[in-house]
């Protein structure tokens, strides 16, 4: 006689039936498929936003700079925007004033935040409030801190605030983005003061994670505070003082606003004309912009050479 099994057991035995593993498997999937579709949601809109406003605007640069433009009709040209740009003696000096203002951001705009950084560590009470003190530059708009200083402090007259100083200082006045050799030091001590707040808070909290039973044992064995930055602060913070001057290389490489609000342009004699500056002057006073995008991509890959020195060394200390 056929046994008939309930619903749910297996006709054998009796026992419940193990349950179809395709709901588990179909639940299963579906949760993934719907957690990779979030996932990738975010990623295609963080990807678009590259394309459209980075690498488009990259790729169409370097397709111009072998173009020229002329009454709306575009001819391919070669290698002749770079050979017209080279030729320019404002190329050279561009490059040359460029390059002295990132080796001057270097050792006051790179190495004073370490310094203040140190210096804000070792207090002990009022630290938020320093650290606003610090920061607050930072918060400015860029024109209204240059501004400030071109009509404020570098005042060529004894009315400018550091001309007032030096005079109360008993020493010689300086005419500041007027004279030559000022310009460049002068551009450099306000750039530094607009955005040494950012690196300040970086090193603060790099020096935080240091272990203070480091500074302890330096203090046993009689380290002076020299002795402890140099043997236990700049070795732990490596790592972020690497980053942040290959970060100061390429951010002062681009210098733009600071000769165009202090020094109007190229400032005097030329000394304030940087590659950024002359990038903007060839594509909107002189129509050039095929020439622009060239000298935009000969600074393209003067960084992108900064850059890959830089991962080549961080990857042999590594």
């Amino acid at each position: 006689m056929a046994i008939l099994s309930a619903p749910g057991t297996t006709r054998e035995t009796g026992r419940p039936a193990p349950p179809s593993p395709v709901g588990p498997q179909r639940t299963s999937l579906g949760r993934k498929v719907r957690d990779n579709l979030t996932g990738h949601a975010f990623l295609v809109g963080a990807v678009l936003c590259f394309a459209v406003f980075s690498w488009y605007p990259m790729i169409r640069g370097i397709v111009m700079s072998f173009q020229r433009t002329r009454r709306g009709e575009t001819t391919w040209v070669g290698w002749d925007n770079y050979t017209r740009i080279v030729d320019d003696p404002s190329f050279w000096t561009a490059w040359k004033n460029t390059f002295s203002f990132t080796v001057l951001a270097l050792v006051l705009g790179y190495v004073a935040p370490f310094f203040v950084a140190v210096l804000l560590n070792e207090f002990r009470h009022a630290k938020g409030y320093l650290r606003i003190l610090v920061y607050l530059p930072v918060m400015l708009p860029p024109a209204s801190a240059l501004f400030l200083f071109k009509f404020y402090a570098y005042d060529p007259s004894d009315a400018g605030l550091f001309n007032a100083i030096l005079k109360a200082l008993h020493l010689p006045t300086s005419q500041w983005m007027q004279s030559p050799e000022m310009t460049m030091p002068a551009m450099v001590l306000a750039s530094t003061w607009m955005n040494m707040g950012s690196a300040v808070l970086i090193y603060l909290a790099a020096l935080q994670n240091i272990p203070g039973e480091l500074y302890e044992a330096a203090e046993l064995d009689g380290a002076g505070i020299w002795r402890r930055i140099r043997h236990v602060t700049i070795p732990q913070t490596r790592l972020i003082l690497a980053l942040l001057a290959m970060m100061q290389i390429v951010a002062t490489m681009q210098v733009f606003i600071e000769p165009l609000i202090l020094a109007n342009g190229a400032g005097a004699e030329d000394s304030a004309t940087s590659v950024a500056y002359l990038i903007y002057q060839h594509g909107f006073f002189q129509n050039d912009l095929n020439g622009a995008a060239a000298l935009g991509v000969i600074m393209l890959v003067v960084l992108a050479g900064f850059s890959a020195v830089y991962v080549r060394l961080t990857a042999k200390q590594d």
